[in-house]
């Protein structure tokens, strides 16, 4: 039996990758993790003092530990985690990882970033191996919304802006963040056709374009 064969039925992991210093216990992913049975978060170790290719590593074992197609729901340094286990562990389009909802990249790249983010510089500008939506907010600290833009066409994502929300994360006050169960239940979407077999890369950027022309489906809509 091939790949495909054995994934068919299987429903999507979802694996929070959080960022430079983990995720509290009010940040959406944590959350999500408490409420969301098929989710669980990737323990990228030293949270404080990130290693670029440690936390690949780390990020890379439990996408091959899990035994069924995986969507990443990525925030801030996380989400460059992500593009660089791209980068550096390439992959059939939609598998082992079927899609990611990439939320507030950290800028790594610019002159007057922290230290820790510098190690994560350059940014990948591969286009990624499966569907992905990237959110960003317009008055985030860590990144300016045009460089957040400029990584989304990069990397091949769909673009959501988010409005005036800070790094969407805890002290921007969006608790369980519905908009963003939304868009990662739309990136989960996009990842396979009604059969469970995974899309073409055509296919699942073209379902995610089209949902996002949907207002009423989500709050930010307006503004992707």
């Amino acid at each position: 039996m091939g790949i495909f064969s054995d994934i068919d039925s299987a429903a999507p992991v979802v694996l929070t990758v959080p960022g430079l210093g983990g995720s509290g216990p009010s940040h959406w992913q944590s959350l999500w993790e408490e409420s969301r049975p098929d989710t669980t978060r990737v323990d990228l170790g030293m949270w404080n003092t990130p290693h670029r290719n440690a936390w690949v590593t780390k990020l890379d074992q439990a996408i091959r530990a899990t035994r069924a197609p995986v969507v990443l729901a990525a925030h801030s340094l996380g989400c460059l985690a992500v593009a660089w286990w791209a980068a550096l562990s390439p992959q059939p389009f939609g598998w082992p990882v079927a899609g990611a909802l990439l939320v507030a990249p950290a800028d790594v790249d610019r002159a007057d970033a922290h230290p820790d983010l510098k190690a994560f510089a350059p940014s990948p500008r591969q286009l990624l191996p499966f569907p992905s939506i990237v959110v960003a907010s317009t008055d985030d600290p860590w990144i300016d919304i045009a460089q957040a833009h400029n990584l989304a066409d990069a990397w091949g994502s769909h673009f959501v802006d988010a409005g005036a929300q800070g790094h969407l994360n805890a002290a921007s006050g969006i608790g369980w963040w519905t908009e963003g169960q939304a868009l990662l239940d739309r990136v989960i979407d996009a990842s396979s056709d009604r059969t469970g077999r995974p899309r073409t890369a055509g296919d699942a950027r073209s379902v995610l374009a089209i949902q996002a022309t949907d207002a009423a489906q989500s709050h930010y809509l307006g503004r992707s």
